[in-house]
C-alpha cells in the first residue's frame, strides 16, 4: 500500500509569524515606551510618510498615540481601537516587546450605528425564536450572508473527531452546495484552530495578492496573531484557489471558551470586509453562541425530563410485592421505548425479549460477555464490533446499552440495529498521496462530493440515556434487595442486624485504614520537618519542606477519598468543592478567604476524579508558593467546565506569572498523573498572573 501523506504536517507551520501582511493594509511596529517605529509593512511611503522609519507613531499618524492608548478601552486580546487616520481604521496590539499599529481602509458605505444596532437586535430576536438548533443555524447562515454580502455562507461545526460538518448554508443559486458535507480535520490545522479562538474574525479580500514583507527583515519573526491583515499561509491560499474561491472570511463560534464551529464565507471575486462589519459579525457570532448553548441545554433538559418521567412511572412497580424479573418482563416494551431501542432483552433464568431482537442463544452469549467485563455495571457502545470480537454473529445489531445485575442474576440489553450511513465528503479524505519528505506540502485539489459508506455503527446513545441507565441500575439493585428481603421475611431481623453489623464493621475498618494511613503520612511529614530543621537554611531544607507540602496535599486527597461513598461515577464538582474546603483549613484563614470556585456538574468515574483532585491540589499549592509572597495571600480561582466529552479544570491567580521552569517532585508527580488520564496542561498569561488549564477526557478512551 502506498504511504499516506499526513496533512497534519500543516500543524507545524508557524502561521502566526508569517513575516508579511496583506497589501490592502499597513503595519507599523514600534517600541512601546518611546513609540519609535522600528519596522513596518505595506505601502507606508505612499499612504503615510516617505520617511517613517525611526519616527514616532504620533508623528507619522498625526495623532497623540499615548493619549489614545491611555483613554481607550482594550477589546478582545488587548486590542485598542484608535479611530480613523488618513482614511484608514486604526487598531493597536501588543506583541511581546513591541506595539503594533494596524491600518485598514475605511468602508465608505458603512451603516450608521443606529441602523446597525437595530439590525443586530432584530436578528438576535430571530435567533431566539427558532425552535431547534438546526433552524437556528439555518437562520444564522442567512443573517451572516446578509451582513457580509458573500456568495456563499456556511455554518461549519466541528465534530468529536475534529472533522468539520456543514450544518447550514445560504448561497447564490448558481453555486453547488456543500450542505451536509464533511471536511477532514486536516483542512483546518491545530494551530489555526487556536488562532480562531484568539482572533474571532478573519478576512482574505483576494486570494491573488503579493505579500508585503516586514521591513527591516530582522523583525520578520514578530508575532502577528492579533493582526487582522496578517498574511495567510500559502498552503491555505492554494486550498482556496482549488475550491474556486476568490475571497473568503471566517467568524469563530466560540462556546464555553472552545471552538464550536465557524461561519465560513466564500466569494467568487475579490471582496473586502471592513473592521466595522467584522466587529458586528463578531457580536452576532457571540449571540449565536449563546443561543446554541441555550438550544443544546434545552434539548438535554427535555430528554432528561422524559427519561425521569419514565423512571417515575416504573418506580412503584419495582418496589411492589411482585418479583423483580416478572415486573421487568411485564414492562419490557416500556423499557424498550424509554431508551429508543429497536429491541430489548432480559436475560436471567430465561430470555424475555420485545421488539426486533436476535435469537435467544445469541442474546445470552452477548449477556455472558457483558457480565465478564470489569466495568460490567453499565456498558454502552454504538459500534459493538470495536469492543467484541464475536459481534459479527449479532448482525445487524451494532448498538448495545447493557445493565448487569450479578446479585439478581439478570442482564438488561437494549439493542439498536446498524444504520448504514452515507457520509458525504467534500473530496476523498483518504486519497493516497505519494510521500516525499523533501517535497513542498500542498493541499488537496478535489472538492467533488465523495460518498463514504460507513457500516457497523448504530445511532449513538446519548449521555442522558447512559446516565438514566445508571440510575435505573441503582433502582433495580435496591428493588432486588427489597425483594430478597421479602422472600426471607422469617430471617428479616437477623438479616438486618447482620447487615447493620457488616456496614458498621466496614465503616470501622475504612476509618481504621484511613486513620493509619493519615498517621503514617503525618509521621513522615514530621520527620521531613525535623530533617529540614536539622539541615539548616539552604537548598536541602527547601527540598525537604517542599516534599512535606506535597505529602500534605496527598493526605488531603486521601482523606477526601475515604470520606465518600465509593460508587463507579461521582459528581466531580462536589468532590472538588469538599476537597477545596479541606485545603482552606490546611492553608489557613488568610489563604482560604482568597480561594474561590466556579464548578459545573461533571459526572466522572471515581478513579479519574481522584486523579483530577491530585492535579487540582498540586496547581493550587503551586499558586500559593510561586504566585504571591508567603505573607501576602492573593486570589486563586478554581473553575470546572465540560465541553462535549472532555473536562476543563482552570486554576488562575493574579500574581507574578510564570517564573522559570520549576521541575520538582510536585511537577513530576503532576505530569505523571496528567499523562495517566490522557490529559494535557497548558499555562497561559492571565494578565496578570498565571492561568493553568487542564484538559482531559471525562472517561478513559
Amino acid at each position: 500500500m502506498a504511504a499516506q501523506l499526513d496533512l497534519t504536517t500543516c500543524d507545524r507551520e508557524p502561521i502566526h509569524i508569517p513575516g508579511a501582511v496583506q497589501p490592502h493594509g499597513l503595519l507599523l511596529i514600534a517600541e512601546p515606551q518611546t513609540l519609535t517605529i522600528v519596522a513596518g509593512a505595506g505601502d507606508i511611503e505612499g499612504v503615510l510618510s516617505p520617511d517613517w522609519l525611526g519616527l514616532t507613531l504620533s508623528d507619522v499618524l498625526g495623532i497623540d498615540v499615548a493619549a489614545v492608548l491611555e483613554r481607550a478601552a482594550a477589546g478582545p486580546g488587548g486590542t485598542v481601537i484608535g479611530g480613523v487616520v488618513h482614511g484608514h481604521d486604526l487598531a493597536f496590539h501588543r506583541s511581546g516587546a513591541y506595539l503594533l499599529a494596524e491600518l485598514e481602509p475605511v468602508d465608505e458605505h458603512a451603516r450608521g450605528a443606529a441602523e446597525t444596532l437595530g439590525w443586530l437586535d432584530a436578528t438576535a430576536s430571530g435567533f431566539e425564536r427558532t425552535a431547534s438548533l438546526k433552524a437556528l443555524c439555518e437562520r444564522a447562515a442567512v443573517a451572516f450572508r446578509t451582513l457580509t454580502g458573500f456568495d456563499r455562507v456556511m455554518v461549519y461545526r466541528f465534530l468529536d473527531d475534529e472533522a468539520g460538518y456543514v450544518v447550514a448554508e445560504d448561497r447564490d443559486p448558481s453555486l453547488d452546495t456543500f450542505l451536509n458535507h464533511h471536511f477532514p480535520a486536516s483542512d483546518i490545522p491545530r494551530q489555526a484552530r487556536a488562532l480562531y479562538v484568539r482572533n474571532r474574525t478573519r478576512v482574505i479580500p483576494t486570494v491573488e495578492y503579493d505579500p508585503q514583507p516586514i521591513r527591516p527583515a530582522a523583525f520578520a519573526g514578530v508575532d502577528l496573531s492579533d493582526v487582522a491583515i496578517r498574511s495567510v499561509s500559502p498552503i491555505h491560499m492554494q486550498y482556496l484557489r482549488n475550491m474556486g474561491v476568490g475571497a473568503s472570511a471566517s467568524i469563530s463560534i466560540v462556546k464555553d471558551g472552545m471552538l464550536w464551529g465557524l461561519i465560513a464565507c466564500h466569494h467568487h471575486a475579490p471582496k473586502r470586509l471592513s473592521r466595522d462589519v467584522r466587529t458586528v459579525a463578531a457580536a452576532l457570532a457571540g449571540g449565536l453562541s449563546r443561543q446554541i448553548t441555550a438550544k443544546e441545554e434545552a434539548e438535554s433538559y427535555r430528554e432528561r425530563l422524559a427519561l425521569r418521567t419514565e423512571e417515575d412511572t416504573l418506580l412503584p412497580a419495582l418496589f411492589g410485592d411482585e418479583r423483580l424479573d416478572r415486573v421487568l418482563a411485564r414492562r419490557r416494551e416500556d423499557l424498550r421505548r424509554m431508551m429508543g431501542a429497536d429491541g430489548f432483552a432480559i436475560v436471567g433464568e430465561k430470555v424475555e425479549t420485545t421488539g426486533f431482537c436476535p435469537t435467544d442463544d445469541k442474546v445470552r452469549k452477548l449477556a455472558t460477555w457483558v457480565g465478564r467485563r470489569d466495568d460490567a455495571s453499565v456498558f454502552s457502545t454504538r459500534e459493538l464490533g470495536a469492543d467484541w470480537e464475536d459481534a459479527a454473529g449479532l448482525s445487524p445489531f451494532a448498538g448495545v446499552l447493557a445493565i448487569s445485575l450479578p446479585q439478581e442474576r439478570l442482564t438488561l440489553l437494549w439493542l439498536r440495529a446498524e444504520e448504514v450511513e452515507e457520509v458525504e465528503w467534500a473530496g476523498n479524505p483518504h486519497k493516497a498521496v505519494r510521500h516525499d519528505p523533501n517535497a513542498t506540502l500542498t493541499p488537496r485539489s478535489s472538492f467533488e462530493t465523495w460518498t463514504q459508506t460507513v457500516r457497523g455503527r448504530a445511532r449513538r446513545w446519548t449521555l442522558e440515556q447512559v446516565d438514566a441507565a445508571q440510575r435505573l441500575r441503582r433502582m433495580l439493585r435496591e428493588a432486588g434487595l427489597l425483594g430478597e428481603l421479602r422472600r426471607v421475611n422469617a430471617d428479616l431481623s437477623r438479616a438486618n442486624a447482620d447487615k447493620d453489623a457488616a456496614l458498621a464493621q466496614k465503616d470501622l475498618l475504612m476509618r481504621e485504614v484511613d486513620h493509619r494511613v493519615q498517621n503514617s503520612l503525618q509521621l513522615v511529614a514530621s520527620f521531613l520537618m525535623l530533617q529540614a530543621r536539622a539541615a539548616g537554611p539552604g537548598e536541602v531544607a527547601d527540598q525537604l519542606q517542599e516534599a512535606r507540602s506535597r505529602l500534605s496535599a496527598v493526605a488531603l486527597v486521601h482523606r477526601r477519598l475515604y470520606r465518600d461513598d465509593q460508587i463507579a461515577t461521582i459528581d466531580l464538582s462536589r468532590y472538588l468543592t469538599e476537597l477545596l474546603d479541606d485545603m482552606r483549613t490546611s492553608l489557613g484563614r488568610d489563604w482560604g478567604n482568597r480561594l474561590s470556585a466556579e464548578l459545573a456538574p461533571v459526572l466522572i468515574p471515581t478513579d479519574r476524579a481522584v486523579n483530577v483532585g491530585l492535579i487540582a491540589a498540586e496547581l493550587i499549592t503551586n499558586a500559593t508558593k510561586y504566585a504571591y509572597s508567603p505573607d501576602q495571600p492573593g486570589p486563586i480561582e478554581l473553575v470546572l467546565e465540560q465541553h462535549r466529552n472532555k473536562l476543563r479544570l482552570i486554576v488562575a491567580d493574579q500574581g507574578r506569572g510564570k517564573q522559570g521552569d520549576n521541575v520538582g517532585f510536585g511537577s513530576r508527580m503532576m505530569s505523571a498523573v496528567v499523562q495517566r488520564i490522557g490529559g494535557e496542561v497548558e499555562y497561559q498569561d492571565n494578565q496578570p498572573g498565571l492561568r493553568a488549564v487542564l484538559t482531559a477526557p471525562i472517561e478513559e478512551d
